[in-house]
């Protein structure tokens, strides 16, 4: 009697990650996001890596990703060594039609942003919750300042009409540090737009990064159950 197997129908998260991957080719130097989505797409390259013998290697964005990309044997270089990057896979909290961006929910934005915007290519994977009419409908913008500043930031934003606070550390008895070593405030803007935001905050003495990524994506990959959908420019 012979017996039919099904194969594991694949989640968003990972058909994004197949799709992504497959644009890797040898030689290739390219840089890895942080995340759940990010993970799949390490993985997904390693595998693609030994099936297609492929001589690349990688930068990570996080000491996580680092990590996970040493266990599946990719070739890990350090940030300070690149003189160049030809692409840089990452996931997004919040996605536009655009292609605008919002990042920064963990504790790696300034490396995140840093080769995002250095890269040939930045490709982004995403499930269809993460499209969003605007930035910062879901989740409040992560803004990263050197620990002086944090309450002069504060007290000038709120005089914008923004509203939010230090970002608390996961058992929420302290402030949360990113990976950097600077504090993190979560704002939620009502009276701006986004590009005026980005403007805002990209020339702010005090701040180091924010979480607004405008102009940077080359592509987004958008799962669902009814596949892939590509977002170009």
């Amino acid at each position: 009697m012979s017996t039919n197997t099904k194969a594991t129908p694949q989640s968003p998260k990972q058909q994004v990650a197949i799709k992504a991957a497959e644009i890797v080719d040898n030689g290739m130097i390219v840089g890895l996001g942080t995340g759940s989505t990010a993970n799949l797409f390490i993985d997904e390259l390693a595998r693609r890596q030994r099936e297609h013998q492929l001589d690349i290697q990688v930068v990570a964005s996080s000491v996580i990703s680092r990590v996970k990309a040493e266990q599946a044997g990719l070739k890990v270089m350090a940030i300070e060594h690149l003189s160049h990057l030809d692409m840089y896979v990452d996931g997004a909290d919040e996605v536009t039609s655009d292609m605008t961006l919002l990042k920064g929910r963990g504790q790696d934005l300034v490396c995140e942003k840093l080769l995002a915007s250095h890269a040939t290519a930045f490709y982004v994977m995403v499930d269809e919750s993460k499209m969003v009419n605007k930035i910062g409908e879901k989740n409040a913008i992560p803004i990263e300042v050197i620990p002086q500043a944090a309450q002069l930031v504060l007290n000038r934003l709120s005089k914008l009409q923004a509203k939010g606070s230090l970002r608390l550390n996961a058992a929420g008895d302290n402030v949360a540090y990113s990976a950097a070593g600077n504090l993190i405030l979560d704002m939620q803007f009502t009276t701006f737009e986004t590009a005026q935001i980005n403007a805002l905050l990209t020339v702010m003495p005090g701040v180091v990064e924010h979480g607004i990524f405008a102009d940077v994506a080359k592509a987004v990959f958008v799962g669902s159950s009814d596949g892939v959908k590509l977002l170009q420019a």
